[in-house]
């Protein structure tokens, strides 16, 4: 079956790819692990000069790689290139401090000579998704190559010009060839890439159903792997919170990438006292957001990736419509054969509907009331999610000592919550394990070596 470019704005085919054979794909990989064996010698400033010269590129060409984020899965087009330029940032803090974070690590013991060395593994295996198809890849890609590794990508079977794409640019930077490499292939190809024996190690952010079948496969082959799977992040608004300014931020979290984002703020946790207030400040900035074409128009949002996302996160609001939650701002689907989707605001949001259990993974903000703060924090860790979580409040101190209590692999304090370059990335529960960025990405994909001299 062939991979397509297909526009989710207006549902045409694009461009085609024909995927890679199995035969292909087995080249590949012995062309990566022949790739390592040179690579892994090279020193922490070649491989910094190359990732700096990718991070030029990014920049200095965003525009162009933006555009065809915006043409493969419809984020607006300055929102696309704000993605390209914020990789270029990830490559030059992996390129900046990746000798640093790797460098040998001395140990009092007995010996006269004892220390930890942190060593590449070789072919690292990226199973990457479709909502940040640049971000994504990159918070992969810099920390591993910086390692030592080579990168062997699987991108979402609806993004392959940015699987291509990327692949050229680590090219163009003078990476040697076969560093890294992108696959075309589906999702029931990926085992076989797994049980190679030359693949030493599996990533994967994508869904928890995807995160469980790569963990299996990998799991039976004894292979390292991380995972960054869904969140439905608790967005708590305590009582003495700047209510202006935690509606705007609410929006903006829910609304990130026409609410296609893991991290994305979805279910909006308010204390009773203040919550009417809250809800119609939230609703009438929500309500006068505007869409339109991501390439052309100056919008506020875009389609949705694919029409089957919408009509999947239709059918929840549905079914949770039907178990007695209310609409406080009516939107969803207008045209069945599209995949746009007006934003949505539900209250009287409860266990056993799939606004509260499941990740919504679009534009509907699902709100739950609570009585206080400790109902709250409650109400947050009712979930088998843990991904990321936002609180909001004028006293710091208390704000702290809920972000303690609310178990998740993130919480922020009054701002969105969001990835960068130096703090760990990942979840707990249902939401994955191991972390990406930070010193602790770049040393996940690595041989923690004990070394001791007599």
């Amino acid at each position: 079956m062939a991979i397509e470019t297909k526009n989710p704005a207006t549902g045409e085919v694009v461009k085609t790819f024909t995927p890679h054979t199995p035969e292909e794909v087995k080249q590949k990989i012995e062309a990566a692990e022949a790739a390592f064996r040179s690579w892994k010698k090279t020193g922490f400033g070649e491989r910094a000069q190359y990732m700096q010269q990718q991070a030029d590129i990014l920049e200095n060409e965003a525009g162009t790689y933006g555009r065809i984020i915006s043409l493969e899965m419809g984020k607006p087009l300055q929102d696309a290139v704000a993605e390209v330029k914020k990789c270029a940032t990830v490559c030059r803090y992996y390129a900046e401090n990746a000798e640093n974070f790797l460098k040998d690590e001395a140990v009092e013991t007995k010996a006269s000579r004892s220390l930890i060395a942190y060593e590449p593994l070789g072919v690292v295996l990226a199973v990457m998704p479709w909502n940040f198809p640049f971000w994504q890849v990159y918070r992969f890609l810099a920390p591993a190559l910086m390692a030592g590794n080579v990168g062997l990508l699987k991108h979402s079977s609806n993004v392959p010009q940015c699987a291509l794409a990327i692949a050229e640019i680590c090219r163009k930077a003078g990476f040697p060839d076969d560093v890294f490499q992108t696959l075309l292939i589906g999702s029931k190809e990926v085992d076989a890439v797994i049980e190679n024996p030359l693949v030493k190690a599996v990533t994967l952010t994508g869904s928890e159903a995807a995160g469980s079948m790569v963990a299996a496969k990998a799991g039976e082959q004894i292979k390292k792997t991380v995972l960054e799977l869904g969140g439905s992040d608790p967005f708590i608004v305590l009582d003495d919170a700047d209510l202006e300014q935690a509606a705007t931020f609410a929006v903006k979290s829910r609304m990130v990438n026409t609410g296609q984002s893991c991290i994305a703020a979805k279910r909006f946790i308010v204390v009773q006292s203040i919550a009417d207030d809250f809800l119609k400040r939230m609703k009438e900035m929500m309500g006068a957001l505007k869409t339109g074409n991501p390439l052309t128009d100056d919008c506020d949002y875009g389609p949705m990736a694919r029409k089957d996302l919408a009509v999947e996160l239709e059918e929840q609001v549905q079914q949770s419509l039907r178990k007695g939650a209310q609409v406080v701002l009516d939107g969803g689907r207008t045209d069945t054969e599209s995949a746009y989707f007006k934003p949505m605001i539900l209250k009287n949001v409860t266990p056993g509907m799939p606004a509260y259990d499941e990740e919504m993974f679009g534009p509907v903000a699902a709100v739950m009331i609570a009585k206080d703060e400790e109902d709250a924090i409650r109400i947050a860790n009712d979930s088998r999610f843990g991904l990321g979580g936002a609180v909001w409040t004028q006293d710091r101190e208390r704000g702290l000592r809920v972000a303690r209590q609310v178990e998740t692999g993130a919480m922020f304090v009054n701002a969105l919550v969001a990835s960068s370059p130096e703090m760990p990335f990942g979840g707990i529960k249902k939401s994955g394990y191991g972390r990406e960025l930070s010193y602790l990405g770049i040393r996940e994909f690595v041989n923690q070596k004990s070394i001791w001299v007599a």
